[in-house]
């Protein structure tokens, strides 16, 4: 019998997604999946970025998807002004919002769960690859899709997650 998709994406592997059970999905998916929840927890966060060019949040979860364990948003320094240092692209001197989830992470915490508004950079992937991330669910893909295959090589899976993106929304 052929594995099930919860949540209706059928690229998203992640365990809880899955079931061989014809009654473990939701056929009608009258609420949004876990999934879409914690993506949108993860834009209302982009909204607190300073920013000037783009703003991303990220929200970290326990491999159950029962607890967020880190938030974060790209943005300058704390006690730094709230905007970029630099009108240059690349150069903003913003630190991104996967940076300022993961160093609020507990560290030994394995198989952590990252949604992102934008894929992430070759270092942001790296520290992610290092701060035990499994999965990394991104709403958009960013400018350099490098960092998508710096994820692969360290054996994280990537998802782009936007199948829901507008259902439920008023």
């Amino acid at each position: 019998m052929p594995l099930i998709h919860k949540d209706g994406v059928r690229d998203n592997s992640h365990p809880l997604n899955l079931s061989d059970r014809e009654d473990g999905v939701d056929v009608n998916v009258s609420r949004p999946p876990l999934y879409e929840v914690y993506m949108r927890m993860a834009e209302e966060l982009a909204k607190r970025s300073t920013c000037a060019r783009l703003q991303v949040g990220t929200v970290i979860t326990d491999a159950g998807l029962e607890n967020v364990v880190a938030i974060g948003y790209n943005g300058n320094a704390r006690g730094f002004p709230n905007k970029c240092d630099s009108t240059e692209q690349g150069r903003c001197g913003c630190i991104h919002s996967e940076m300022n989830a993961l160093v609020k992470a507990p560290g030994q915490m394995r198989d952590k769960v990252a949604f992102i508004t934008a894929s992430p950079c070759v270092v942001c992937a790296k520290l992610m690859i290092q701060a035990n991330i499994s999965y990394v669910f991104y709403r958009e893909q960013y400018r350099d899709t490098a960092g998508l295959a710096v994820l692969e090589q360290g054996g994280l899976v990537a998802l782009p997650y936007s199948k829901w993106k507008d259902a439920w929304r008023d």
